[in-house]
């Protein structure tokens, strides 16, 4: 008897679990990860050569105000390997899939770092756009010289914005006290930098977005046009000068917010689907 009733125990104890199992396992199934479905709230910001990362402020306070983690990278500007380096300490640094944006020399930047995991799209501002195999140097041939943007390269290979021209070149469309600040603060970049060939091109399998300063006079205009046509990138014309992520945050951030937006609807739909 004490056998047979161990047996009906035993019967009775595995058809209640079977369900019970059977019910857990479909309510984990179907709870979707929260890491996949979660919108891009993280923003990393990469400057160009003669600057920091506190131009960016205005697009920092924006883009935190729209409930965004906003992180600047500041770059060495001593190689490019170097730069790469440190974006890729700060993408290893956030949370969750980011949008990388890039200006001027930044642009290369972030081409190169871009393949990183945690970038999940490309902002390029005003920025220079490579292909793996290329130099920076290679993408003004063929285009218009900027008179009005001097670089003065001293002995030991790095080199200022002319003082003289700075706003001109730099900021017209700024403050005199602002461009100013800008001129007196800026950051020389190893000029051995544009003759380096990138290894990788993010803009290759990552989305990207383009920020073009109508009125920028350091790159030929059909040369930003041609870059970010290249990289099939969705354009944006603002008018600015080569600091418009500085005079233009609206815009920029606006554009930040676009591509984040679109990711992350990107992300859901393609796991809608599987």
């Amino acid at each position: 008897m004490n056998s047979l009733l161990a047996r009906s125990l035993t019967t009775l104890l595995v058809a209640v679990a079977l369900p019970v199992a059977a019910h857990a396992a479909e309510s984990k199934a179907a709870k979707p990860d929260p890491a996949a479905t979660s919108p891009v709230k993280n923003v990393v910001l990469v400057h160009g050569a003669f600057a920091d990362g506190s131009g960016w402020r205005g697009v920092y306070d924006d883009l935190t105000r729209r409930g965004y983690h906003v992180t600047m990278v500041q770059n060495p500007l001593t190689s490019l390997a170097d730069d790469v380096a440190a974006t890729t300490r700060v993408l290893d640094r956030q949370d969750g899939p980011a949008i990388l944006v890039g200006h001027s020399w930044g642009g290369t930047v972030i081409t190169e770092a871009g393949v990183h995991p945690k970038a999940a799209g490309l902002v390029y501002v005003s920025a220079l756009a490579p292909d793996a195999g290329e130099t920076t140097a290679q993408q003004y041939q063929g285009f218009a010289a900027t008179p009005e943007f001097v670089i003065d390269t001293h002995k030991d290979g790095f080199g200022y914005l002319d003082l003289q021209k700075f706003k001109a070149g730099f900021a017209h469309d700024a403050s005199d006290a602002d461009a100013a600040f800008m001129r007196d603060s800026q950051v020389p970049i190893n000029m051995s930098v544009f003759g380096t060939p990138l290894t990788h091109a993010a803009w290759r399998t990552k989305p990207s977005w383009a920020v073009i300063a109508t009125e920028d006079k350091a790159f030929d205009q059909a040369m930003l046009v041609h870059m970010a046509t290249r990289i099939g990138a969705k354009i944006t014309y603002t008018p600015a000068s080569h600091a418009v992520y500085m005079t233009q945050p609206r815009v920029v951030a606006d554009v930040i917010d676009a591509a984040a937006k679109k990711v992350t609807q990107a992300e859901k739909t393609k796991r809608a689907s599987h």
